[in-house]
């Protein structure tokens, strides 16, 4: 609950918090969740025995802590359900994407001088929409035609308004009935698929450009990438990535003299336009053949220019904590009974929302598990990826981070100091609930600053 709709049930419950003997330490915990917004609550304990006497050198339990749970944060990435957590994963998402352009992080700074392209791959047309178009600082009229045409539907197919950023028409059909949504959902649905392919694509085209055989390309040449999914104000996603070529094994050797940036150029264009993914007939709609859009952006990544490495990397965390809620959806999952009707939904995204719960009734459409992902407009792939070679992984800089956490416990005293070698660590965690009850919610605002 904001901080401004407070009423007597939260200010009761945050007295009673403020005169509770154990308030310190509750505090002490809000602060170490970095301002979640839903945290974890654990229940348990940690034991430290000594392998060879079997002796307990130590003992930690939540016995002792507030209401005998440990909070801990939720660590979702999406912006809209925590804003804390999420700056934490956009953070680690920038570094991570930042070292694999510039080093760090286990990569050499050699890995500057290896051919990197910044590319975006689109969606194709799914029908007319409202957008904006800006051009010089001039905002343009969004669909002017001086003799347009009349849809089927008796809908005239211009529109003269000149749009700001944040207009809710942006990304609306200009006739709903006119636009295919089937075509949108499944596009969204089968994208990864697509992706897939595009990458291997690119990796037989890269053989072929240096007169090797597949097989024989890992001995020459490794492709590393990192990508992630950008919704649309329509609906549809298309991908952002990182694609570079290094020697065999990742970016500790350079590639060969023929790799260069024109041919990964090369090769980019040669696999968008090669891949399609086909989604099955069903019902009265036949087969249909999903490919990438006609707009390929590729650039060059420089230290000093328009396209830094800075840059990218901050434009692709951004991305990396947000889902569909720029076309009006929700960021929870739907259930097929729910009255949409109740929700504050665009009447794109219901419509969108509406086509994948028709589509997951077709047996032909079962495995794209349309419902499941009908809050993502059908998109169920990863938002973040990355190769193998890349760069460090989000795993290891939470590692890190655990590994300082644990440092300053011992500097502080509140961990002793074993000999890891000697000592087995015997943990038992259970699930004890989430958030803050409305009085602490009002607290941990306060205590962090107003970010919940």
């Amino acid at each position: 609950m904001p901080a401004t709709h407070a009423n007597a049930h939260a200010i009761t419950g945050m007295i009673k918090r403020l005169s509770r003997p154990d308030y310190d330490r509750w505090a002490s915990q809000v602060r170490h969740t970095g301002g979640c917004r839903q945290p974890i609550h654990l229940r348990g304990k940690v034991d430290h025995y000594d392998q060879a006497t079997g002796r307990l050198l130590h003992r930690y339990t939540t016995r002792s802590e507030p209401d005998g749970v440990l909070r801990v944060p939720c660590k979702t990435r999406r912006a809209t359900r925590c804003p804390a957590c999420a700056e934490t994963y956009r953070a680690d998402t920038y570094h991570l994407i930042r070292a694999g352009l510039i080093g760090g992080k286990g990569v050499p700074e050699t890995v500057t001088s290896h051919p990197t392209l910044f590319v975006t791959l689109t969606a194709p047309s799914f029908g007319t929409v409202h957008s904006r178009r800006a051009h010089g600082g001039k905002v343009h009229p969004c669909r002017s035609r001086r003799n347009a045409t009349t849809c089927p539907h008796g809908r005239v197919m211009s529109c003269t308004e000149r749009h700001s950023k944040d207009d809710p028409r942006l990304g609306e059909s200009l006739c709903p009935d006119c636009y295919d949504y089937t075509g949108s959902v499944l596009f969204n649905a089968l994208a990864p698929l697509l992706w897939k392919r595009f990458a291997d694509s690119l990796r037989r085209h890269l053989a072929k450009l240096g007169g090797l055989l597949l097989k024989e390309l890992r001995h020459h040449l490794t492709l590393s990438f990192a990508k992630v999914a950008e919704y649309q104000r329509r609906g549809v996603v298309h991908f952002h990535a990182v694609i570079r070529l290094d020697g065999p094994g990742g970016p500790t050797a350079p590639p060969p003299t023929w790799a260069t940036t024109d041919t990964l150029t090369q090769a980019i264009h040669h696999a968008a336009q090669a891949v399609s993914a086909t989604a099955p007939a069903h019902a009265d709609q036949p087969e249909r053949t999903l490919r990438w859009g006609t707009q390929l952006d590729i650039r060059p990544i420089t230290l000093n220019g328009d396209l830094t490495e800075q840059a990218v990397a901050g434009y692709i965390a951004k991305y990396a904590t947000k889902a569909a809620e720029c076309v009006g959806t929700l960021d929870r999952r739907i259930n097929p009974l729910d009255d949409l009707t109740a929700y504050n939904l665009r009447d794109h995204a219901r419509r969108l929302i509406t086509t994948c719960l028709q589509l997951d009734t077709q047996p032909e459409l079962a495995d794209l598990r349309l419902a499941d992902w009908a809050h993502m407009l059908g998109f169920r792939g990863h938002f973040s990826t990355r190769s193998r070679h890349y760069s460090t992984t989000l795993g290891e800089l939470r590692a890190d981070r655990e590994h300082h956490a644990r440092d300053t416990d011992i500097t502080t005293g509140r961990l002793p100091l074993f000999d890891e070698d000697t000592v087995l660590v015997i943990s038992e965690w259970e699930y004890a609930g989430k958030g803050h009850s409305s009085g602490d919610y009002l607290l941990a605002a306060a205590i962090t600053g107003g970010c919940l």
